[in-house]
């Protein structure tokens, strides 16, 4: 077991949705406040060597947390697919270089569940992550995060480096990204349910057929989850994170319907894509390797995320 508490910890990313989460869990675990390092885009573009090379001697980590990523749901995904594999292969790339060259004492890698192959049977096993291509809408994020994967094994073979890699399943929970452009289905369907019951809309609009399943993790679970492992999971092996259980979006969008009081009816706009068709993880692995098994309600979360945006949406200001 590595005790956190006495390491220096960086984790890329710690000002987002996850990433704040994880400082917190890392401070349950007796991390002290300044031992948890944070470096802010404004300061570091970590898709640039210099300024990567410029973190590992300013903040003198020894470990990192690599949470950072240039993700969306499947609109930015289709906008955006060369940044978003460049982005995200040259992040990882510098950052594990760096990390064998300073000595590092672990890295702990974020991956993605939009690694797995289109058609992977369900529940998705990680022995199944080569077993053909992701889903054609986000391939270059999913395959840019894949290629780490391979990264930390090769280094972990030739330079002895601690890397480890963990593939969490679609997070949600309360701070979520509720950009309509940019987020994912779950924070989507909160805020047009609930802008369409104030405007009292007949009805909402949803991609895709709603056939597809998924997959939902809160983000407190996930974040528990990073923390067991960078504490007591030393391998080779990627590891998935989540919840075990699988959802139809038509079911989910019912579910937040009716979370959020709306009355109107929900039309599917089947011109859109759905995605991979199903989503849903094996997760004995990591509970067999370092303890971890997620404990919230699905329900439960759901309506802490809904209240969450009910609480800290921007409102308009009031015409006197």
């Amino acid at each position: 077991m590595m005790d956190l508490a006495k390491e220096r910890i960086v984790v890329t990313g710690g000002a987002g949705f996850l990433g704040r989460h994880v400082q917190a869990e890392l401070r349950k675990a007796g991390v002290p406040e300044e031992c948890i390092l944070v470096p802010l885009i404004e300061e570091f573009d970590l898709t640039h060597l210099e300024d990567v090379k410029r973190m590992y001697k300013q903040m003198a980590p020894t470990v990192v947390i690599h949470l950072a990523a240039e993700v969306g749901g499947i609109g930015a995904n289709r906008e955006n697919p060369g940044r978003f594999f460049y982005a995200n292969m040259a992040m990882g790339l510098h950052l594990i270089e760096q990390a064998r060259i300073v000595g590092l004492r672990k890295f702990v890698q974020i991956g993605t569940i939009c690694a797995y192959p289109k058609f992977t049977p369900v529940p998705f096993r990680e022995d199944d992550l080569w077993n053909g291509y992701p889903e054609e809408t986000n391939a270059p994020y999913g395959i840019a995060k894949k290629a780490l994967l391979v990264m930390l094994q090769a280094y972990r073979q030739q330079y002895g480096l601690n890397g480890i890699f963990l593939l969490p399943v679609n997070l949600y929970g309360p701070g979520d990204n509720f950009d309509l452009r940019t987020s994912h289905v779950i924070p989507a369907l909160i805020r047009k349910f609930v802008a369409a019951k104030e405007a009292d809309e007949p009805q909402v609009e949803v991609w895709g057929t709603g056939k597809a399943s998924r997959e939902f993790f809160y983000v407190e679970d996930c974040a528990r989850g990073i923390v067991l492992a960078t504490q007591h999971y030393d391998g080779p092996e990627p590891v998935n994170l989540g919840a075990g259980f699988e959802i139809t979006i038509r079911d989910l969008a019912y579910k937040i319907k009716d979370i959020v009081g709306y009355q109107g009816r929900i039309v599917w706009d089947t011109s859109k894509p759905d995605g991979q068709p199903r989503r849903c993880l094996d997760v004995s692995r990591a509970e067999e390797l370092f303890g971890f098994r997620a404990q919230m309600d699905f329900n439960e979360g759901l309506r802490r995320t809904v209240q969450w945006w009910l609480e800290n949406r921007p409102r308009r200001a009031e015409t006197p």
